[in-house]
């Protein structure tokens, strides 16, 4: 399975004058999929790290969603950063002209229509809001910033490019809650767990609570999450902690 990675680029989020809607939706979207976000990034609005991150990220052959930056402002670099990582030219797409000359006639010229601007060879992800388009190009997929763009658009590419992938990966996560259990006591009992199932991922989420208490699971395939997590309750009962199950 492909890792899925977000980028959600604008300094609006990074100053707080916005709010991110994008990454809890994005998780929701990919799960209800049966799929998982593997990595999110922010990024503020410098060109040379959102191409440099966008270089990365084609070159690992990552599926990628991108929010934000697709605009037509002197502030939306996005468009451009994403042509110099694909080492190809801005070029202005027909299919992109049409959508925005169909929704704003005249006045689609002379500044909206920059934003049919795409790096060259890109397909359009059609914007059910205003036909504003997105973009993609190397599994990277280009969306605005507006959450109630961005959302239906995600879907579309999921829906129209990956459903191939829909429920296929053999994936669970399980885990117990632990009582009166700090993390400095179990640290050498979770490295005995990842010894003995290291394609497992196990995770410590302690609570600041007035009780010690500790989320403690694991995630991976199903067989062997379901024999580490038996192995954890073994084990967390031997070391004398009281622990409760949590319904998934």
């Amino acid at each position: 399975m492909q890792n899925i990675g977000l980028y959600i680029i604008g300094d609006e989020i990074l100053s707080g004058k916005r709010q991110d809607a994008h990454l809890s939706k994005v998780i929701e979207l990919l799960a209800a999929r049966g799929l998982q976000l593997s990595w999110a990034n922010y990024l503020g609005d410098i060109p040379a790290q959102i191409t440099a991150s966008l270089s990365a990220s084609m070159r690992r052959g990552d599926i990628v969603f991108s929010c934000g930056g697709i605009g037509a402002t002197p502030d939306d670099y996005t468009r451009q950063c994403a042509a110099d990582a694909a080492g190809v030219p801005i070029s202005r797409h027909a299919g992109a002209v049409a959508e925005i000359e169909a929704q704003y006639g005249e006045s689609a010229y002379p500044k909206r229509v920059l934003m049919a601007d795409f790096p060259l060879g890109a397909a359009l992800i059609p914007n059910p809001v205003n036909r504003v388009a997105g973009f993609s190009i190397n599994q990277h997929y280009f969306v605005p910033g507006f959450p109630q763009m961005a959302h239906p658009m995600i879907e579309w590419v999921l829906e129209s490019h990956y459903s191939h992938l829909f429920h296929q990966q053999d994936y669970i996560e399980t885990s117990i809650l632990v009582m009166d259990a700090g993390e400095s006591q179990l640290i050498d009992f979770m490295n005995h767990i990842l010894e003995e199932y290291p394609e497992i991922k196990l995770f410590s989420l302690p609570k600041l609570d007035n009780r010690r208490t500790i989320e403690l699971g694991v995630k991976g395939a199903t067989h062997q999450a379901n024999e580490a997590i038996q192995a954890i309750k073994n084990g967390v009962t031997a070391l004398g902690f009281p622990w409760l199950e949590i319904n998934q």
